[in-house]
């Protein structure tokens, strides 16, 4: 395994990396509070310098704009994107759009690309992925899966309810997971619906632990009677559920690199404040307790970045199914050590740490949701007990 980037990749990490740094993370806090207002010039003002930098989108083929990077460039530049939260929508690589980008590339028909993926690829629009439903419909087993999908003449007509769909509310179209049969494997089929169709009601923003920010507001959907072409269907009738974990191995792991981003900055700045603040007589660097937390965070972020970078060979090399097992494990290990990451620098700061004049309470309230999103847990914990108890794991690689 060759850990070694290329002199193009060093320097393409390298030119996002100054560009976050001068022109992001300084203004961050002004850039930030904009947003929450709704007010989005500066934030598009940013990504037109991204534009002419010819960074935008570079997880997509050159043909449609990117770079062709594959996942193991992306690895290198998300992981830079990722040490603010506004970066990946400055570089329009941010969840869910980047997910569904790759999955309309490789499967929808050609009418439904030239009218949904590429407007997305131009960060003209936004998209949102809706499957979770409140219960007893689908969440982390996707086999409660509630809403329907019925065919009738050349159209499908959607019957259900969506929530957690992120991005919902400003979306130009949604990807509708929805049930077209019994079938356990093959009962469910993927379908691309326009935000504004008849029968798609907007029911409301989900008040949640981190304040609404930009796409990333949590949108409970209805649909009602909600006609759609056959056009419309993703990959084909009944490939719903291969579909989703094609889309959410990898998309698991673009997240695992932005939260590698996130924590390696905020240790940085944890180490700012060790050099300087003065407790006890000596430098909190100097406390070997706190040397603890700085060595346990730091081989963390260490094995995190690893671990993901393995899984992102096996899925360079197209070994998507071989991949499924180290994505959970990269996951829960990632979204793990952001969360205490993240503890660590409020409990090291102390009173300015739990303050909103530092900025590891809003970060930690994003996070947490990390533990959630794409499988709590628990889920990917025992996809990684079955199949090593099954032998489909070499954990010596």
């Amino acid at each position: 395994m060759d850990f070694e980037l290329s002199p193009e990749l060093k320097e393409l990490r390298t030119r996002v990396r100054t560009f976050m740094e001068e022109r992001v993370i300084p203004r961050e806090k002004e850039l930030f509070d904009g947003a929450l207002r709704g007010e989005k010039k500066e934030l598009a003002a940013l990504r037109e310098e991204v534009k002419k930098e010819g960074l935008f989108v570079p997880h997509l083929p050159k043909e449609h704009g990117g770079m062709g990077l594959g996942i193991l460039g992306m690895c290198a530049l998300f992981r830079e994107m990722g040490r603010s939260l506004l970066g990946a929508h400055l570089f329009n690589c941010d969840a869910p759009d980047q997910g569904n980008m790759d999955l309309l590339l490789k499967v929808a028909s050609p009418a439904i690309r030239e009218r949904y993926f590429a407007p997305l690829a131009r960060g003209e629009t936004t998209s949102a992925f809706c499957m979770t439903e409140p219960a007893p419909g689908a969440g982390a087993d996707p086999g409660n899966l509630r809403t329907t999908a019925a065919e009738d003449g050349d159209d499908f007509v959607i019957d259900g309810h969506k929530w957690y769909s992120t991005g919902a509310f400003d979306a130009s179209f949604l990807i509708v997971m929805a049930r077209t049969s019994d079938d356990p494997r093959r009962g469910a089929t993927m379908f691309v619906v326009d935000r504004h169709a008849p029968g798609v009601e907007y029911v409301r923003d989900i008040p949640v632990f981190a304040p609404p920010l930009l796409a990333h507001r949590e949108g409970e959907v209805t649909f009602k009677g909600v006609r759609v072409p056959k056009e419309s269907v993703l990959g084909g009738v009944g490939e719903g559920f291969a579909l989703a974990q094609a889309r959410l191995v990898p998309a698991r792991l673009t997240h695992c690199m932005r939260w590698l981003g996130l924590a390696d900055r905020v240790l940085h700045m944890c180490k700012m404040q060790a050099v300087t603040r003065r407790s006890f007589g000596k430098e909190l660097a100097h406390h070997q307790l706190v040397q603890k937390m700085f060595a346990d965070n730091a081989a963390r972020i260490h094995m995190g970045n690893l671990v993901t970078w393995h899984c992102a060979t096996l899925l360079e090399k197209g070994l998507n199914k071989e991949a499924k097992p180290y994505s959970s494990m990269a996951k829960n290990h990632v979204a793990n050590l952001l969360c205490q990451v993240l503890d660590d620098a409020i409990q090291l700061h102390g009173s300015l740490g739990y303050s909103e004049d530092a900025p590891f309470g809003l970060f930690y309230r994003y996070a947490r949701a990390a533990r959630i999103a794409d499988g709590p847990d628990a889920v990917h914990d025992v996809v990684v007990a079955r199949d090593f108890l099954r032998g489909a794991i070499e954990l010596l690689v």
